[in-house]
């Protein structure tokens, strides 16, 4: 059996209505939203990106005790050190060190330390244990409670007089494109112990925006920080979070420099608007966008575009003229 055909009326309309509804479609279709620029003005001096070399000033740093244990951030991912608090698991267990002799094992995580005759402590970072040994004479006993696949665990050790320094770690660098304009790195011990930290904490500036509003708070290259709003600064993801919190529009900064202690009002600053944009479908669009502006009109049929370089004119798809600056600076007299 064979339908009949649909009549032509019929037949024609829907191909006449295909290019107006993708007209429609692609009016109504907003582009994808650009991420936040950082940003482009931050000034890193050469001489701070290399290593600090206090190699030997550090092996004449009293060694403190010893523990056995390597601690590691808990915090697996990127996105769960930016939104959950810090935690300290075990990496490795040094064979025949008191951790070891305390029944320690890796993958177990610190939730409290109870040193002999200090308060007890919850720690965050590695450089809060490293601390902690410093602070303890060899033959202290340091009560721990861990978290074991979900079980709560208690245990003891006893710090043991440590033989030589622990091995160096290499600086890492952060930085911060948003509200500050700032790269630090992490202090070396012979920094961080010069400031009352352990090993691993505090922040050096190493890189300011010329934007920043840390340099007219009187920040400089090198300054060491160790304590935001009256808090420790054990890693410079600290500063980081301190930075990020929504509410903030100035922080409290501790600093050393050049061995003297002093504080800052740090401001913190917020984006200007620079994107702008007007789309009646199908009559008129206008764009702005860092420095970049565009306007057209009747489906396009009038367009112009222009920066801070380069302008053009386009008048239906057929005629267009433009201008610009050359690339070459105008001589002027004297």
């Amino acid at each position: 059996m064979r339908l009949p055909a649909p009549s032509p009326s019929r037949r024609g309309t829907p191909c006449r209505l295909l290019p107006l509804l993708a007209t429609l479609a692609a009016c109504s279709l907003a582009p994808d939203l650009p991420p936040r620029p950082p940003l482009a003005d931050v000034e890193e001096p050469l001489d701070l990106l290399a290593e600090p070399d206090d190699e030997a000033r550090r092996r004449a740093l009293p060694a403190g005790t010893f523990a056995g244990l390597v601690l590691e951030d808990a915090r697996d991912t990127l996105a769960a050190k930016l939104d959950e608090p810090p935690q300290l698991r075990i990496a490795a267990v040094v064979e025949n060190s008191p951790a070891d002799a305390a029944g320690l094992e890796v993958g177990d995580l610190l939730l409290e330390v109870r040193p002999q005759g200090l308060p007890p402590r919850l720690l965050q970072r590695p450089s809060e244990w490293r601390q902690l040994e410093l602070d303890c004479a060899p033959g202290a006993r340091v009560e721990l409670i861990v978290d074991r696949a979900g079980r709560e665990a208690r245990t003891a050790l006893t710090l043991a007089a440590r033989v030589r320094p622990g091995p160096r770690t290499a600086v890492e660098r952060f930085r911060e494109e948003d509200r500050v304009g700032v790269v630090v790195r992490t202090a070396t011990e012979v920094e961080a112990r010069a400031a009352g930290l352990g090993p691993g904490g505090g922040a050096v500036v190493t890189g300011l925006a010329h934007s920043s509003p840390w340099r007219g708070a009187g920040l400089r290259f090198g300054d060491l920080l160790v304590r935001v709003d009256g808090a420790p600064i054990a890693h410079p993801q600290d500063l980081l979070a301190a930075i990020r919190r929504p509410a903030a529009d100035r922080l409290r900064l501790d600093v050393h420099r050049d061995g003297s202690p002093f504080t800052v009002d740090a401001p913190l600053s917020r984006r200007t608007s620079e994107l702008h944009e007007i789309t009646l479908p199908l009559l008129f669009s206008y764009e702005s966008d860092r420095g970049r502006s565009e306007w057209s009109l009747l489906l396009g049929l009038l367009n112009y575009r222009s920066t801070a370089a380069a302008w053009r004119f386009r008048l239906l798809w057929l005629f267009a003229i433009g201008g610009g600056d050359a690339d070459r600076l105008l001589e002027v007299g004297p």
